[in-house]
């Protein structure tokens, strides 16, 4: 089934899931923007994938005010948006420094807000749209020393069902993923001990295009990604 859409945004984009969702959507006849903080990190998979790489801080409603507005004009408005960006600020409650604090939610939570904002400013009058947003395992549970990151991920998680209900009925579909396991990758290898216990980025990258293809009378707002062989 061929995607509904022509043009995506990949915010907080890098390695790993990022880089599979580039591969997955351009290979899908997708037109792709990619952005990052540091542009040139970004250059071999634009060049791999054909994607063209922005340079923005997800953080400063100017910066992605610009960001869209330059995505406009090169490609045109997007029409799926993904929010990627995450920081964490681990450490024992008594001793985070709360500026690292308020830099991860930051990142996490108020940049994605950033973004659906300038996403809903385009989508609704065409009413239609995808807005993507990506999660953890602390989206739905927070764990010892790592305060910083549950608070900002249930904080994407709020946004992402307010926005969901707020433009679903107006034609957009806005989707939660849970990556609830550890993502594969060059310094993550998977366990020789426990083969397939960590999740393949390629295999996320699928169930995103996979949500993307759902008719709008059967849209997942939630989706959650775990390895098969998990046990929790």
């Amino acid at each position: 089934m061929t995607l509904p859409y022509k043009t995506a945004l990949i915010i907080g984009a890098g390695a790993g899931i990022s880089a599979s969702l580039t591969r997955a959507l351009t290979a899908a006849g997708m037109q792709v923007a990619l952005a990052a903080r540091n542009a040139e990190k970004l250059e071999a998979l634009a060049a791999e994938t054909g994607a063209i790489a922005f340079a923005a801080d997800a953080v400063s409603p100017e910066a992605v005010a610009r960001l869209f507005a330059a995505v406009d004009a090169r490609l045109g408005a997007p029409d799926v948006v993904i929010y990627n960006a995450s920081a964490r600020a681990p450490g024992r409650l008594a001793e985070i420094d709360p500026e690292a604090l308020r830099n991860a939610l930051n990142i996490s939570a108020f940049g994605a807000f950033l973004c659906v904002q300038q996403a809903a400013r385009r989508m609704e009058p065409a009413g239609h749209g995808a807005i993507l947003l990506t999660g953890a395992s602390a989206s739905v549970k927070g764990f010892p020393l790592s305060a910083g990151f549950a608070m900002g991920k249930f904080a994407l998680r709020g946004l992402a069902q307010s926005a969901a209900r707020e433009l679903g009925p107006k034609g957009i579909h806005v989707a939660h993923f849970n990556i609830d396991g550890a993502v594969r990758s060059a310094t993550r290898p998977d366990p020789g001990d426990r083969p397939d216990s960590t999740l393949n980025p390629d295999s996320i990258a699928q169930t995103y295009l996979a949500t993307l293809r759902q008719p709008r009378d059967a849209w997942s707002l939630e989706v959650e990604i775990r390895p098969w062989v998990e046990t929790f």
